[in-house]
């Protein structure tokens, strides 16, 4: 029912018997070649005759290949003799924090995602037949030490993916998308079908995953780098970025210190030893600071790199389930996130609904339909999505989670009017709060977090509102009226284009 849900988008860590809780007993870095269990496999590392050709084969263009002197193509990188990075002298920072949204990309950027096949699945990190010695031993040694904050209950170094034929998901093609019953329905399935990510969208970020960790390794040889957000979790268009989760430990890392620090020496190896293929790396000293960048190899696909985000991390693998567990559900997710966007309330540095919590809005409508289409995943399998868990075995614990079958028979288009009519007439703003983990609309907390918010939408992790970016009630006014507006016009006209008059171009975006 997933589509290679359990190794896509990250590196596992290992058991947890095999992490190390003190220094003393920690990996060393200067190991000599070792063996490994069978599901751990080296990946050659990345030079950029090897990127390029990477996104040559991606995209299917391999004559535009640039030529490249001999001398780079016959010189592996070797881990033995790599510079450190300096962690001293001044670190150019940078100030804002808005993301580049959809409208402001460029169509000719756009554009290049758009030439691949229209499929759902993805192959990621497939093992490649190698010799086996190749196949299961570490690189040459490191010379490179991370600093000493990062060793403690960091798990011990690997570098790999489990092979697909682990995964206990069904390709998606296998899962079919819901049928029209009607001309707006008909509409629905049209845009998410030429909206939605694909396979070789991707493809372009796990290679770019992959790659950055191998060389952020080299810094800090016991971190992991994730995909998460809406890349992975099955809400993603064609011109989604990517989030990416850099893991050092699974303990909490300070944001104001450690993180600052850490992805002040990610942004400086960015712009220097990698700056051949990432474009602009961005340091932004937000409260959840991120180093903002562009990856050439992937078609310039924009990515945020956070620090220990882990909430990021288990929220990915909730959503990802809810989107596959009823096929309605990522149909109406997108077009939702379309409308949204177009409509410009979907944008929190602007003080309007962030895409994570329009997802929640609309995952909560389908919860407290009187035929639920969706139940909550928290409650009914409390043990897959133990806020506790440890991350090493987040991305295992849905897959035991069967389709949800509901009663509720409605089509999409129906659904969709249903969801402007609930925020625009029945839901109460003042006193209650949208919660995903409970199933329904609750009351609203006292806490400070919650007072004096126009909108409140729990996170189903920890707690807090995912809406608080709305904090002016002209902007929560405007919202407000947006669903109103929507919801009469596709009441009486039940035609898509009255609400998303979307050209043909951009519905491919």
């Amino acid at each position: 029912m997933f589509p290679n849900f359990s190794n896509l988008g990250h590196p596992p860590f290992p058991s947890k018997h095999q992490q190390q809780s003190n220094l003393s007993n920690i990996l060393p870095i200067n190991i000599p070649p070792t063996l490994l269990s069978h599901q751990q496999t080296v990946v050659p590392p990345l030079n950029f005759r090897t990127a390029v050709l990477s996104r040559a084969l991606l995209s299917g263009n391999l004559a535009a290949t640039p030529t490249v002197t001999s001398t780079a193509t016959l010189q592996p990188m070797t881990y033995g003799n790599v510079s450190p990075v300096s962690i001293s002298g001044a670190l150019t920072s940078f100030q804002g924090r808005k993301r580049q949204n959809e409208q402001s990309v460029s169509y000719n950027v756009k554009r290049q995602r758009i030439n691949s096949q229209n499929s759902d699945t993805t192959v990621v990190n497939q093992p490649v037949p190698l010799a086996e010695e190749r196949r299961h031993s570490f690189p040459g040694p490191i010379s490179i030490q991370s600093p000493p904050f990062l060793a403690r209950g960091s798990p011990a170094l690997a570098r790999c993916v489990p092979p697909l034929q682990d995964t206990l998901f069904l390709d998606p093609t296998e899962a079919r998308l819901p049928l029209a019953k009607d001309e707006l329905s008909q509409q629905v399935l049209e845009l998410f079908q030429a909206c939605r990510q694909q396979a070789s969208d991707l493809d372009r970020k796990e290679l770019c995953r992959t790659e950055l960790q191998r060389e952020i390794q080299l810094i800090f040889p016991q971190s992991r780098l994730y995909l998460v957000g809406s890349s992975l979790n099955g809400f993603g268009t064609r011109s989604s970025d990517a989030d990416l989760c850099l893991v050092v430990q699974e303990e909490p890392v300070n944001q104001k210190t450690e993180a600052r620090r850490i992805l002040s020496l990610v942004q400086k190896l960015f712009s220097t030893k990698l700056s051949s293929y990432i474009e602009r790396p961005q340091l932004i000293r937000a409260k959840v600071p991120i180093v903002k960048f562009r990856d050439k190899v992937s078609s310039y696909v924009e990515f945020d790199l956070n620090v220990n985000n882990v909430v990021g991390i288990r929220n990915t693998f909730l959503l990802r389930t809810y989107a596959f567990i009823e096929n309605r559900v990522r149909p109406l997710v997108l077009v939702i996130k379309k409308w949204a966007s177009f409509h410009e309330i979907n944008d929190a540095s602007r003080g309007t609904l962030s895409s994570y919590s329009l997802v929640l809005m609309v995952l909560h409508y389908l919860q407290t339909l009187p035929e639920p289409i969706l139940p909550s995943l928290q409650k009914n399998y409390p043990e897959c999505f133990d806020p506790t868990m440890q991350l090493h075995l987040v991305h295992q614990a849905p897959c035991t989670i069967p389709p949800y079958i509901s009663k509720n028979g409605s089509s999409l288009g129906d659904l969709l009017i249903g969801f402007f009519k609930y925020y625009a007439t029945e839901f109460d703003w003042s006193h209650q709060m949208i919660s995903v983990r409970e199933a329904k609309a609750i009351p609203r907390p006292d806490g400070i977090e919650w007072r004096n918010k126009f909108i409140c939408v729990e996170e189903p992790f920890d707690g807090t509102n995912t809406a608080r970016a709305v904090h002016e009630k002209q902007k929560f006014d405007m919202i407000r009226g947006e669903f109103t507006q929507a919801w009469r016009v596709l009441r009486d006209k039940k035609d898509l284009k009255c609400i998303l008059p979307l050209r043909a171009d951009e519905m491919k975006r």
